[in-house]
């Protein structure tokens, strides 16, 4: 008996993943967007509390300490060991086994990260004396950037197991319970920030409190989440579990490789602490850089693992290949316009939002050229979470790890030639090229693990995209160029220009994809929708 032809409306295989990951990343861009608009606001109203005084840099230090660590032992490097070996446990055997595999990551990361934090809060003050070596000078700078630091410690106890939670949940295709967490965050630091922090005879250090109290939110909210798939987390302490041990082979290594970024920054913060206001502008600099890169660079890279770790399970080369063509698609065509923007139109974004209350117009002007420096390697920042998660999803974390190392000699080196002329900017352009280098190096090694990346469709969409450039490019150039960004007042007449610059270049770039036909664009159409649509993928 012959089997039935396929009908024509059919979609193949890797078609059918590209959907599911574009469904996937509109829910957590959409989710995420949520919480970047709300980590904005915490921003704007932490710029006008504090500006970028003495307690501002003292705060931006200290949180880049347990910041770094959270990128280390969370986010980035539970995502790269934990979801692979979960999704094969899941895929391969019974729920029984899956579940004693997540509660024994679950123990084990939580005995790890609390003897990490209760050693860091005895350390700080040596840690302090040696990442800000700028405030030894001053006494009271280095006492209140040491409180700080032993004060957010116990911020990385509650987001190391918000990651973990997040990495299950993302696993079994859960995306937007994950993706919500971060709101909670924001919101408990805003509500410190702006309510509690009158209370205490150093405000900055209610924002502090708020830092922890959103980590244990964005915790507890996803355990709702967990339950409803069959999970509650138990003390099942077993570091010699088979899948735990997998999981630390690969942990140990991506330390480094996902955490490239947040070193390199910690760096910068180090050698910014010589400059006045240094630090708060790196941080709010590279604030501006993690809007777009979180609402879709990061989003497309959640939604994007879980589909090459099962490609890699299955031994397909072939549709991992395609899978990560479309990533990088995708992250170029929406992170490059967004680096043309922010540096077309950094000052007028940071005067409209942040220069209120203590931040200065020299605050402004600090911050923009941070952002400038920043902005060189946005597209890079975003592209490396493609690429580095296909070498994942590969069960490897060592090559990574092997090119960060080089990165972070090509950020120290090019941050001491550069900071002497450029100051802080300089850090920041430092941070970015070496991204680039980072990202760069990555893809070429990846090109000969699989024998190839699809270079044709991708260097097309980036020709495609280059061209649509052009309105934005000038709007933006033209708008920045008006007088009124140095004249007090008129904040009504600022914004519209601003939204004018904004959605005007917006349409005339998505304009012209529509006239040359680019498939990512109706990709993006897709991600909006967040439903099915029939989109050719090359």
């Amino acid at each position: 008996m012959t089997q039935p032809s396929p009908k024509p409306t059919d979609s193949p295989p890797q078609l059918n993943e590209t959907h599911r990951i574009s469904r996937a990343a509109g829910v957590i861009g959409s989710a995420t967007f949520l919480s970047r608009i709300l980590g904005f606001i915490r921003d704007v109203a932490l710029a006008n509390l504090f500006g970028a005084h003495a307690a501002a840099d003292a705060f931006y230090v200290a949180y880049r300490i347990p910041n770094l660590l959270r990128e280390l032992f969370a986010e980035g490097s539970m995502s790269s060991a934990f979801i692979p070996i979960f999704t094969e446990y899941h895929s391969t055997k019974s729920q029984k086994e899956t579940w004693a595999l997540a509660n024994a990551a679950f123990t084990t990361l939580l005995t790890l990260v609390t003897l990490v934090t209760v050693v860091g809060i005895l350390a700080a003050p040596g840690i302090v004396w040696l990442l800000a070596p700028g405030f030894r000078a001053d006494a009271s700078k280095l006492a209140t950037t040491t409180l700080l630091t032993q004060i957010m410690f116990p911020y990385l106890i509650f987001v190391s197991l918000a990651a973990l939670a997040m990495g299950v949940l993302n696993s079994l295709r859960s995306f937007v319970i994950p993706a919500l967490a971060p709101v909670f965050f924001n919101i408990c630091v805003i509500l410190f920030a702006v309510t509690i922090s009158p209370m205490f005879d150093q405000p900055i250090l209610a924002v502090a409190v708020g830092i922890v109290v959103g980590g244990l939110a964005q915790f507890l909210m996803q355990l709702p989440g967990l339950q409803k798939k069959g999970l509650s987390f138990t003390w099942n302490f077993h570091p010699a579990h088979p899948g735990v041990k997998r999981m630390g082979i690969l942990l140990i290594p991506s330390l480094l490789g996902l955490a490239v970024t947040q070193i390199n920054l910690t760096v910068s913060t180090i050698l910014a602490s010589y400059f006045q206001g240094g630090p708060t502008y790196l941080f709010y600099g590279m604030r501006l850089i993690q809007f777009p890169l979180g609402i879709f660079g990061v989003a497309l890279a959640t939604a994007i693992l879980p589909s090459l770790s099962a490609q890699a399970a299955r031994g397909s080369h072939t549709e991992l290949r395609e899978t990560v063509n479309f990533g990088l698609r995708m992250v170029l065509f929406i992170m490059v316009p967004s680096m043309a923007g922010l540096m077309c139109l950094r000052i007028p974004i940071i005067h409209v939002f942040f220069e209120h209350g203590a931040f200065s117009a020299h605050d402004t002007v600090g911050t923009a050229s941070a952002l400038l420096g920043f902005s060189t390697g946005l597209w890079a920042f975003a592209s490396y979470r493609i690429v580095a998660t296909a070498f994942y999803s590969l069960q490897d974390t060592r090559t990574p790890a092997i090119v960060a190392v080089c990165s972070v000699g090509v950020n120290i080196a090019l941050s001491l030639w550069l900071m002497t002329p450029l100051g802080h900017m300089g850090l920041a352009l430092a941070a970015g090229l070496a991204a680039i280098f980072n990202t760069l190096i990555l893809m070429a090694i990846l090109h000969k693990r699989l024998q190839g990346l699809l270079w044709k469709p991708l260097t097309m969409s980036i020709g495609r995209t280059t061209l649509a450039l052009a309105p934005l490019v000038g709007l933006g150039l033209w708008v920045a160029g008006l007088s009124l960004w140095q004249a007090p007042g008129e904040l009504g007449l600022k914004v519209s220009w601003l939204l004018t610059a904004i959605v005007g270049g917006a349409l005339g770039y998505f304009g012209l994809h529509l006239i040359l036909g680019s498939p990512e664009l109706d990709h993006l159409k897709m991600m909006l929708r967040k439903k099915r649509a029939n989109v050719p993928l090359l």
